[in-house]
């Protein structure tokens, strides 16, 4: 209920923030912004204003009754205002940031104002990909379990003619992950529709992209680029940030790059100056992406912040090296969570969901890399089933390595950032002296791996057990040194405290304090003779937040005090706090050797972190490791824990084989509750059938069939085992997907045009090593020209990509595709129908789920208007009116009865016996037609004389049987 005296409280609280508020720029949640104002003081807190109320409101209160109005008008003019505390500001700007893809300000009282703070400073920015400002206040309790990347594209020219509709462009890419100081560069010649952006975005797990503005400069195609290019980027869930073309200029990048890299990243450790930094520095010499890189160093402000100097590495990313995906495989294929919806959807509903069982922060990080980054090379592939295989055969160790050892391992990266940036604490110091205690024990428990297979364990030996080794012997001497400088034994307490004894001066500090603890006891004891109290129970000796130490008794055992002896301090429901004078003495002793020993503490204690801070780039290689061995243990613990086990598929060079899977199944589905899995084999030879049309009734299970096979050969170049019981997989070096209605009238496209972007991304992207997967194309047109659609862009893939392709359709004119290309084959999904007892009776409908050769002529869409509820009246007219459109409908059924070619060729020779005996015979009788022409009476009854004697061979032929009924 509105609380008119609440408001005028609030009136006088803020006395001019209001104007000051509305003079700001607009900005909202809506519009892409979250705004926060940090009320500081001692009861710190955050506030906020307007829509941004609203929006917190709503998604973090579920309720508008937290929101109050400041100012007169109260509900209906007021300022909307809600206050939050610092813990739920934490978890607002997590979910603002890495969840609902918004961009953040936080705001600060401008110094030199009393207590009634009406003027703010922007204090603090941040956006997906950009979260260094804010990273301490995101994660203090939790971790980040995907990299903010962000990155900066430039388009740099045309490359063709203006009329040439599928010209090149030239793009330079710079990216950047901040939480682990990595940059990265890309330079790619692409086409119109961005598809090669579109697969490095996907690859990256980019969230946000800067662009340059609309030029100025009238320059047309330029801006009509862009805005495709902001098409493509709001498909993948990408935010936009829009710089000055200015700072997309490589005037300082050669200078400012340098300053960035570590001595590990620079070819040479000596001095590098502008001139010959593109010499020493490879990714300088592209054409495009140094422009990215430097609007990418401009906008992160990397240079500004003295941690960032000396300590990033930079690459260079080929495209090529990993699988390309786009987004619609994404969607199709549920790898992760759509943007927007992250963590919002159950654990098995996606590929990472599924996958994921993960100890680490690090390892869940790396698993969402490597879902978007499937490999193309065999040998890298099969290093990792290798290993996959050795988890998968021994148990007990990999649930040792899971339980006893991963799932204690802390984020390295994080604490590394901590140490690098001088924010770390004694607690980080020892969380990474606890991983330094857990190696020796998870190298022997590496070591202890059983297998037969020598082959595996030199794998495991040289991509896990020498590193592993060489860490350990790295952090021995870190080890040492934690065990001299920390008091280990207050550890159990939490307490992160310098050994007394490690510095004479923190020693002779520490035996003061005791001196004077042994003295507060003394005092305690006399006190409790005096007042005959019992200690502890009734009489308390207390470090009050207020007082120091201090007395304190219930109001009750405080009514005889005498305050000759003893001075009372003050009063609350807890009771009454008094002191004596020998107590307050020894209190401001006890206060004065505590301020000393804690300055006197912390100058060792930077000393102590300054020397840990150095271990960072090995406790970097010991992060990546970790995570490394645990996506691995994480794809043996899923394969071996399905409803049925996976298996290790033979994996065939690109271009090499056919993709063989027997009683193949969707890893996500089979682990729904309540669903009993119906297996499938696939098999799409290469030349044979390598292009595949599936039709069959709606609900029956065509696109669970399509997409599965997608996924699956996804997660055999991932190097995970696949849901068959046997599997043989080429490499594919693209996925290429058109499924669903994707509807964005907001966005201006329609259901179709998305249909239509989709599908010409595949016609463009697509290579004979691709696999591409098309559920329904051609349905949000008219029928007629959606099916025209359906057989020339199949035909295309069919007759001149070559690719693997899986094609679902209602369409089943389509099937005769098989006709015109002998590698097409045709496949339908089982429906059982039952016989009319009595001619009104529903006819009994049971899908199967089975994947069988040939065609299905029904789709069953009306009978799964039935199962959906519709009223009868409109169940009716909807048979009596498809009754009366059915192409096949009546005689033309014969149509739909399977002929095999054989009997279509007999029949097609007996056509022209025919033709060839008719015409011989109106040929020898020219001469005498001359003479006296037949009438057409007498020709008729000369065709019927030839029908007649050509009858036998007709009605034996069924082909030709069928082919009479439509005359």
């Amino acid at each position: 209920m509105y609380d008119k005296e609440k408001e005028q409280t609030d009136t006088v609280t803020d006395p001019g923030f209001i104007s000051f508020f509305n003079k700001l720029p607009q900005k909202s949640p809506e519009t892409g912004t979250l705004r926060l104002f940090h009320r500081t003081g001692t009861d710190a807190y955050y506030a906020v204003y307007g829509p941004d109320a609203q929006f917190v409101a709503t998604h973090v209160y579920h309720t508008n009754s937290v929101i109050k109005y400041l100012g007169a008008g109260g509900r209906a003019a007021g300022l909307p205002s809600v206050t939050m505390k610092t813990t739920v500001a934490q978890m607002l700007l997590r979910e603002a940031l890495t969840i609902k893809q918004l961009k953040v300000e936080i705001w600060v009282p401008e110094s030199g104002q009393g207590k009634k703070v009406s003027k703010f400073v922007l204090d603090k920015e941040a956006s997906p990909g950009n979260l260094q400002a804010v990273e301490d206040l995101l994660f203090v309790d939790t971790d980040l379990t995907t990299a903010p990347i962000v990155m900066a594209i430039k388009i740099a020219s045309v490359a063709a003619s203006a009329g040439d509709k599928g010209r090149l462009k030239t793009i330079g890419i710079a990216f950047a992950d901040t939480s682990v100081r990595e940059l990265g560069v890309a330079d790619f010649a692409d086409n119109d529709l961005f598809s090669n952006t579109e697969s490095l975005i996907i690859q990256l797990s980019v969230k946000e992209a800067i662009l340059p503005t609309g030029t100025a400069s009238g320059n047309t195609d330029r801006d009509v680029d862009l805005n495709k290019l902001e098409a493509v980027l709001d498909r993948c869930g990408v935010v936009v940030t829009e710089r000055k073309p200015s700072e997309f200029s490589t005037k300082n990048v050669a200078d400012d790059l340098p300053r960035l890299l570590s001595a590990a990243a620079m070819p040479s450790a000596t001095e590098t100056t502008s001139a010959d930094a593109s010499v020493t520095i490879p990714q300088l010499t592209l054409p495009t992406a140094p422009s990215a890189l430097s609007a990418l160093i401009t906008y992160l402000s990397l240079l500004s912040d003295p941690s960032n100097h000396n300590a990033f590495s930079i690459r260079t990313h080929d495209l090529g090296q990993y699988m390309r995906l786009d987004a619609s495989a994404l969607r199709a294929l549920n790898l992760t969570e759509a943007p927007g919806n992250v963590e919002t959807t159950t654990r098995n509903t996606t590929l990472l969901g599924l996958l994921n069982k993960c100890k680490t922060a690090q390892g869940m990080r790396l698993l969402g890399t490597w879902l978007k980054q499937p490999l193309v090379n065999l040998h890298e592939i099969k290093k990792r089933q290798n290993l996959v295989q050795m988890f998968v055969d021994d148990t007990n160790s990999r649930r040792t390595i899971q339980d006893e050892y991963l799932k204690y391992m802390p984020d390295l990266h994080r604490l590394s950032k901590r140490f690098q940036r001088s924010q770390a604490s004694l607690e980080d110091v020892v969380r990474v002296y606890q991983v330094v205690l857990k190696l020796p024990g998870m190298i022997e428990a590496l070591e202890g791996m059983q297998t037969e297979e020598n082959e595996y364990f030199n794998l495991l030996e040289e991509m896990c057990l020498q590193k592993l080794k060489e860490h350990e012997g790295s952090l021995s001497k870190y080890s040492e040194m934690v065990e001299q400088t920390l008091d280990l034994k207050e550890l159990d307490k939490h307490n992160y405290v310098i050994k007394p004894d490690y510095d004479p001066r923190l020693q002779e500090l520490m035996e003061k304090l005791t001196e004077v603890r042994d003295g507060l006891d003394d005092e305690h004891r006399e006190v409790g003779e005096d007042l005959n109290m019992q200690l502890d129970k009734k009489l308390h000796l207390e470090n009050n937040a207020t007082y120091g130490y201090c007395f304190r008794l219930t109001k009750n055992d405080a009514k005889g005090l005498s305050t000759k002896k003893y001075t009372e301090l003050g009063t609350t429901k807890s009771g009454v706090f008094f002191t004596t004078k020998k107590l307050k003495r020894l209190a401001e002793d006890y206060q004065e050797y505590s301020n000393k020993y804690t300055r006197t503490q912390s100058g060792l204690v930077k000393e102590v972190v300054n020397i840990a801070s150095t271990y960072t780039p090995v406790l970097e290689s010991l992060n990546n490791l970790l995570a490394q061995l645990d996506v691995l243990l994480s794809f043996a613990h899923v394969s071996v824990n399905a409803p049925e086990a996976y298996v290790k598929p033979e994996i065939l060079q690109s271009g090499e084989g056919s993709l063989i899977l027997r009683d193949a199944r969707h890893p996500c589905l089979e682990v729904q509750d309540d669903v009993s899995f119906i297996a499938n084999d696939v098999e799409m030879i290469k030349d044979q059938s390598e292009f595949q049309i599936i039709t069959g009734p709606n609900m029956g299970g065509k696109s669970t069939y399509i997409r599965q096979v997608g996924v699956i050969a996804l997660m055999a170049q991932v190097g995970c085992f696949v849901p068959c019981s046997e599997a043989r997989i080429p490499i594919f070096d693209s996925i290429l997907c058109r499924v669903g209605a994707g509807d964005s009238q907001l966005k201006g496209v329609s259901t179709f045009m998305a249909e239509m972007l989709e599908t010409a991304t595949i016609l463009r992207s697509a290579t004979k090593n691709s696999l591409i997967i098309i559920d329904e194309l051609g349905r949000g047109t008219s029928t007629y020209d959606g099916f025209g659609l359906a057989w020339a862009i199949s035909e295309h893939i069919a007759s001149q990509i070559r690719a693997f392709c899986l094609f679902a359709t209602h369409f089943h004119e389509l099937t005769a595709l098989d006709q015109q290309l002998p590698h097409v084959k045709n496949l339908h999904v089982v429906a059982h129908v039952g016989e009319k007892a009595v001619e009104d009776e529903k006819r009994e409908i049971t899908l199967l789920y089975k994947v069988e050769p040939g065609i299905s002529d029904q789709s069953f869409g009306i009978h799964v208007a039935e199962l959906a509820n519709f009223p009868e009246n409109v169940v009716k007219l909807a048979k009596s009116k498809a009754d009366e459109l059915e192409d096949f409908s009546g005689d033309d059924k014969n149509m739909d009865v399977e002929i095999s070619p054989e009997v279509t060729d007999e029949g097609i020779r007996i056509v022209e016996d025919f033709l060839r005996s008719w015409a011989s015979t109106t040929d020898g009788e020219d001469v005498v037609m001359e003479e006296e022409e037949a009438s057409p009476e007498q020709q008729l009854e000369q065709l019927k004389a030839h029908v007649d004697k050509f009858l036998p061979q007709i009605e034996s032929n069924s082909w030709l049987k069928s082919l009479m009924t439509t005359f």
